[in-house]
């Protein structure tokens, strides 16, 4: 069986193991012989351990080195950029010894946005994949019987994670799709319907209209590739509900801490996706039966990114709303849910079905209102 549920018939228990050892873009979600009562992953599928390796293997290697081909570029670029931007900097740092033109160099190439933002880039889309892709080899090459039963649990539940439909994240990034076009049209639309903090144009509406808006496409991938991964893991979890509450909430609570540190306007989902972020971290603790304590450590390595992030990019990443996000997030869930010692997951209530209700029509709302904003500006 595929990931989208999809099943693929073979003729026998060879030919199936050398469909897993072929399977080198990891397609395969579970596979079922005559020697098994259910279907399992290909790494428990006694026999093909070897082909598993195989395939894995295979895939690790590619992965590593499409991600060193991409750390070369990137930092042959941001390298060029800096150089460019510490000789601009040079050539108009004003007349006199050396070393006070170096320190103004310096000085202007440390508080450079562009040099921010290439870093950040860097980070993101070069050394992290990096990362992960070398982990992934390491972990591959420790795999022996055992360490492959070990590493099964948290299989099994990205797999069954992966196969979860999800559909009120689908809900909330089409909503965030559908404003993210309308910024393309031609007009400020940050200037009418984001997070303004000056005194004269905080509209109550902007804390609503802000977190569905984005900065630029690549603010708006990044959140895009967060909101799926965070979405699914606590709407499969949790419920629907909870996922538009819990996001409501942590961005209203972000956009309000930005109003009070943050002197500059601001957009994005982050609040609210820090939110989920928070929640799922104490949700999964008061859950331990329900999620491998191996898959939430990944939580935390998203915390410290998005620190890590927040450090790189303080000049132009608001700081004050992730953390309002996150520690609302953190509160909901801590206020919501008791401790469970059941492996079983929480069935939304009645009341919880209707304050979700409330909450996704808040967000439509907020909708229509960003699109009025953004599109009724002049020409």
């Amino acid at each position: 069986m595929d990931y989208k549920g999809g099943r693929h018939v073979c003729e026998s228990e060879e030919v199936l193991i050398a469909a897993i050892d072929g399977d080198q873009n990891a397609l395969l979600a579970l596979v079922w012989s005559p020697a098994s009562a259910h279907m399992v992953l290909p790494e428990e599928l006694r026999g093909a351990t070897a082909a598993v390796l195989h395939s894995r293997r295979a895939l690790a290697a590619l992965d590593l080195a499409d991600a060193c081909n991409k750390i070369r570029w990137f930092s042959f670029l941001a390298s060029g950029l800096a150089a460019y931007l510490f000789m601009r900097a040079w050539s108009m740092a004003p007349a006199g010894e050396w070393v006070a033109r170096l320190e103004f160099s310096i000085r202007a190439l440390l508080t450079s946005m562009s040099l921010g933002v290439a870093l950040l880039m860097w980070l993101v889309f070069a050394f992290i994949p990096w990362y992960q892709a070398r982990k992934r080899v390491k972990e591959l090459d420790h795999w022996t019987g055992g360490d492959v039963a070990a590493a099964v649990p948290v299989l099994r539940f990205e797999t069954w994670l992966e196969m979860q439909k999800a559909p009120a994240t689908r809900f909330l990034m089409g909503l965030i799709t559908l404003v993210g076009i309308a910024q393309l049209f031609p007009g400020n639309s940050i200037m009418a319907a984001g997070l303004l903090k000056d005194p004269a144009h905080r509209d109550w509406w902007r804390l609503l209209t802000a977190p569905l808006m984005h900065g630029n496409l690549i603010h708006f991938m990044m959140n895009g590739a967060a909101l799926l991964y965070l979405g699914r893991r606590l709407e499969v979890l949790a419920g629907w509900p909870h996922l538009i509450l819990v996001f409501l909430f942590a961005a209203w609570l972000g956009g309000e801490s930005s109003l009070r540190f943050v002197g500059l306007p601001s957009v994005g989902a982050s609040g609210g996706l820090m939110g989920w972020l928070g929640f799922l971290m104490i949700f999964e603790s008061l859950h331990g039966r329900l999620v491998p304590i191996k898959a939430r450590r990944r939580l935390l390595a998203g915390i410290f990114l998005t620190g890590l992030i927040g450090v790189l990019g303080f000049r132009f990443i608001d700081n004050a709303a992730h953390l309002g996000g996150l520690l609302a997030g953190l509160v909901y869930a801590l206020i919501v849910f008791p401790k469970s010692a059941s492996a079983a997951r929480p069935r939304p209530t009645w009341s919880d079905r209707i304050a979700g209700l409330l909450a996704a029509l808040v967000l439509a709302f907020a909708v229509l209102v960003a699109l009025w904003k953004i599109l009724d500006q002049p020409l």
